[in-house]
């Protein structure tokens, strides 16, 4: 998948670029609805012989539009957005840079530049999406817009249990610790990513060694608590445990979130490695306990309630 990364006005020409189908829309968390839209632009290049395409936009447009967001958490952070699109097999990227200056562009002129000006040829795009100054273009009056240039095709929403699968159902369900009802919008489990980083060693004293990731601030973690989880590290796939917290125990007034994962029966050392780490059940909520020693109980137990749900899993 070739990435290509545009502002307002980009200097790219249609020469330069082939005949494309394209998906266009923010799809932050690139969840079953998402994907619909995503496979059926795919499926469309496939029988016109030409190459798909994604149009997505960086920042959040609520960091620009909205003077109370100064930063947005995505559920899946551009990196992540990017391996997920090249898994699904999509031959080229946009990423558009959200702007002042794009916000301001008329429907008109967002397609000329953005549609037309990159030689897309059909444009997919849910039900719901919205273009031009104000998103004032949308599904329904796209037709006063295409120049003839283009011919398109609007996706109805997808619906899981009569209700619409959507981002702010899945950021919703993060903040209760849901993680196995996310699992079921997205197609796969929410990823995290992290680089492992020194920390106090306290795990390894209670007999749980821990990798301390340091998380990126842009991507969108559940709520505290104690997780099933398993790590990816290279190609290889480890189960574990996590603990997503502020440390009661040992630490009082913390207000930065740690997050520490005891990966079971593994002891090679993972210092400065690149973790990604998928949420498959929300456990408990974090404790603070009085003694050391019921920590470790509860601990036993949480490994042995996580060791019988992925043994259930397979």
């Amino acid at each position: 998948m070739r990435t290509i990364e545009l502002t307002y006005p980009h200097s790219l020409t249609m020469d330069q670029l082939p005949e494309t189908v394209a998906a266009i829309g923010f799809f932050d968390g690139i969840h079953l609805g998402h994907q619909k839209v995503i496979n059926h632009a795919i499926s469309e290049a496939k029988k016109r012989d030409m190459e798909s395409a994604v149009i997505t936009f960086h920042p959040h447009p609520s960091v620009v539009l909205k003077k109370d967001v100064q930063h947005v958490q995505y559920i899946t952070p551009l990196k992540e957005k990017q391996e997920i699109l090249e898994k699904l097999d999509v031959d080229r990227l946009y990423i558009i840079t959200f702007n002042k200056e794009l916000s301001s562009l008329s429907p008109q002129q967002f397609i000329d530049d953005f549609i037309i000006g990159l030689n897309i040829k059909h444009l997919v795009a849910g039900f719901d999406y919205s273009f031009g100054f104000k998103g004032k273009g949308n599904m329904k009056n796209i037709a006063e817009y295409t120049r003839d240039k283009f011919t398109f095709t609007t996706i109805d929403k997808v619906e899981m249990d009569n209700e619409k699968v959507s981002s702010t159902k899945i950021r919703g369900l993060l903040q209760v610790g849901n993680v196995e009802e996310v699992q079921r919008l997205l197609g796969r489990p929410l990823i995290v990513s992290g680089t492992v980083v020194e920390g106090d060693k306290r795990g390894k004293k209670l007999g749980y060694p821990t990798a301390n990731l340091h998380i990126h601030p842009d991507a969108l973690l559940p709520k505290p608590g104690i997780y099933a989880v398993k790590v990816r590290y290279k190609q290889e796939y480890l189960e574990g445990m996590a603990s997503l917290g502020y440390n009661s125990t040992f630490t009082a007034d913390r207000s930065d979130l740690s997050m520490e994962v005891n990966i079971f029966d593994y002891k090679n050392n993972l210092y400065g490695q690149q973790l990604q780490v998928e949420w498959w059940k929300y456990v408990r909520e974090e404790i603070k306990f009085d003694h050391v020693e019921a920590l470790i109980d509860q601990m036993a137990d949480d490994e042995r309630e996580i060791r019988e749900f992925f043994s259930n899993t397979k």
